[in-house]
């Protein structure tokens, strides 16, 4: 089948700046190129980097980029803006669109794969191709902006959890369309049998220590507020610690959001047993979660699939979260699953006491992880992706 991909049209693919999307991407074109099974043609805005990448010298996969940055691209993506003030999107990712419909009409494709933006399927109404929308996250319900339109514009709807299914079902018309593909993860670069450097007295932390581990940004739905509470309810076990990796926003930015000082202030009353790393490279993610003890993930909003969970199972970690979202749908036994409410503080020390106190439990989940870390490698994602969009 000839494929055409349509991508965020912000971050760039190959994935040379990062993003949990494009990262996805890469993975099934990684899976196309060594089993050739389709004629895949990526529209990608452009990085200088892109151009030394190894993965355009596949000859199953080829990569259009559009420019979206330079002087000139960014002139034209003003005057776009003023004379279409009315884009579903912003007007940044309507122009990429447009220039990168230009370059797909000029070429027969049998399927556009859109990934996570399925508003772009509403610009490509009455052309002759099949459409797949690829969701990442709750984007398409009842409440989304032309719904419906997007819905019926749509050949195949593929979710990375039932939970984003369930939500794209709230528009009341047949589930036929709508298939669930979970993601994977790079299992080889997260596993427990890998020697890393790290080491617990690099950051302070002792070999006695049962170390908490909290991984993401620092933002009010990610439930580390009630973490640190948490913490605090355990002061008279003073070898609990918690290490706390991220920053504010995205990326290696600089500031710090008001959100994240008043953590720091939070946390000052027990600030010899809260480590915060600040920004970590994802290269470096597998070695801090090496010298962890436990993943918190307490997230107390709807995540659709979160790769931090797959993350800790991968590297054999026990870990605490919640039922919010897709969450449930990743773990199993190696998890303690918690409701999000008035009690949750509570519920959330309580279940760290309890596995501090039971090593053996800790014992037993570890090996839960990592047995349950192979239904969710990246082969695996791109060999039921593929399937999914063929059925």
């Amino acid at each position: 089948m000839k494929i055409a991909i349509l991508t965020s049209g912000i971050l760039p693919v190959p994935a040379v700046r990062g993003g949990a999307v494009e990262n996805l991407i890469d993975f099934y074109l990684d899976y196309n190129d060594k089993h050739k099974l389709h004629d895949i043609t990526v529209f990608s805005v452009y990085a200088e980097t892109v151009e030394a990448h190894p993965a355009l010298r596949s000859d199953a996969n080829h990569y259009v980029f559009i420019d979206t940055s330079s002087i000139m691209a960014r002139i034209k993506k003003k005057i776009y803006g003023i004379f279409h003030p009315q884009g579903y999107y912003h007007y940044s990712i309507e122009y990429y669109l447009k220039e990168a419909i230009k370059l797909l009409k000029k070429t027969p494709f049998d399927m556009v794969i859109i990934e996570n933006r399925p508003g772009f399927s509403l610009h490509l109404q009455g052309m002759d191709i099949s459409i797949a929308l690829h969701l990442h996250n709750d984007i398409l319900n009842e409440h989304t902006p032309h719904h419906r339109e997007i819905y019926s514009t749509a050949n195949k709807i593929i979710s990375v959890s039932r939970y984003i299914t369930q939500r794209v079902q709230t528009i009341g018309d047949s589930a036929s369309k709508c298939l669930t593909v979970y993601n994977g993860i790079h299992t080889g670069d997260f596993s427990p049998e890998r020697q890393f450097h790290l080491q617990r007295s690099d950051i302070g932390l002792n070999d006695n220590d049962f170390v908490l581990l909290f991984s993401g940004r620092l933002a009010p739905e990610k439930g580390i507020s009630e973490l640190i509470e948490a913490m605090k309810k355990l002061s008279t076990l003073p070898n609990i610690k918690l290490l706390i990796i991220g920053s504010s926003f995205f990326g290696n930015a600089k500031e710090e959001s008001a959100f994240a000082r008043t953590l720091r202030e939070s946390a000052e009353s027990i600030k010899d047993r809260i480590i915060f790393t600040g920004f970590v490279p994802y290269k470096a993610m597998p070695a801090y979660l090496s010298i962890a003890d436990v993943a918190v993930i307490p997230s107390v909003w709807n995540d659709p699939f979160p790769t931090t969970v797959l993350e800790a199972q991968a590297m054999a970690l026990p870990i605490v979260t919640t039922n919010r979202g897709g969450i449930p749908e990743e773990v199993g036994k190696n998890a303690i699953i918690l409701p999000v409410g008035e009690n949750f503080v509570e519920e959330l020390s309580t279940s760290i006491l309890d596995l501090y106190k039971h090593p053996d439990l800790v014992h037993e989940m570890r090996l839960e992880s990592k047995s349950r870390s192979k239904l969710f490698t990246k082969e695996k994602f791109a060999e039921n992706f593929f399937k999914a969009i063929t059925q």
